[in-house]
């Protein structure tokens, strides 16, 4: 009888490692500053990358920059934003366009800053939630100067997507739809004018 009870345990114990290895243990997704550092992380991985540095390998490292940071960016929610009410004004198709052209046009604005980058250091201040919603406080170092710079971010299926940054008080998003009548439209207008004579 004992022998059956031991048996019956080492059993249960077999299952039950059996079970752990079929179905692991749920992994804890990453919080808003986690996400955020990965992806700083990686494009400071990038940029300090001496075969990447090469002049042959340029259009290659801002490719790689580039898809790093659209994979922690909703282009689509700061476009959106950056619209307003205006937004609502385009069809479809109307909308993709001008994420496609928003987005090219951050790429070109900043790409060259982000290159730049000569070995700031990055201190991550805290971080503020509300519902789906986070703000990710960071402070950059330059020298002796210090700037803070901040992250909004939306949760999208458990993963934190950023749809604005504030430079030193500045929101990006704000900043482009005080002035997209002067800067958008005249990126839109040169595309084809579209989605221009739609919100014009």
């Amino acid at each position: 009888m004992r022998v059956v009870h031991s048996l019956a345990i080492v059993m249960g114990c077999l299952t039950i490692a059996a079970l752990i290895g079929v179905f692991p243990a749920p992994v804890r997704a990453a919080t808003a500053t986690e996400s955020v550092k990965t992806t700083i992380d990686q494009v400071v991985r990038i940029l300090q990358d001496k075969e990447m540095k090469k002049p042959e390998r340029q259009e290659d490292r801002r490719k790689r920059i580039e898809k790093a940071i659209g994979d922690r960016f909703s282009y689509d929610e700061m476009a959106k934003r950056t619209l307003g009410t205006q937004w609502a004004k385009l069809d479809e198709k109307q909308r993709q366009e001008f994420v496609d052209l928003f987005r090219a046009l951050l790429t070109n604005t900043y790409i060259a800053r982000i290159e730049a980058y000569s070995g700031e250091q990055i201190q991550y201040v805290n971080e503020r939630l509300q519902d789906n919603f986070a703000e990710v406080r960071t402070k950059v170092a330059t020298g002796k100067t210090e700037f803070p710079m901040d992250y909004r971010l939306l949760n999208k299926s458990g993963d934190w997507r950023v749809y604005d940054i504030i430079l030193d008080g500045v929101s990006l998003v704000s900043n482009y739809r005080g002035q997209f009548s002067k800067i958008i439209l005249l990126v839109i207008r040169g595309s084809g004018g579209q989605v221009a004579n739609q919100i014009g």
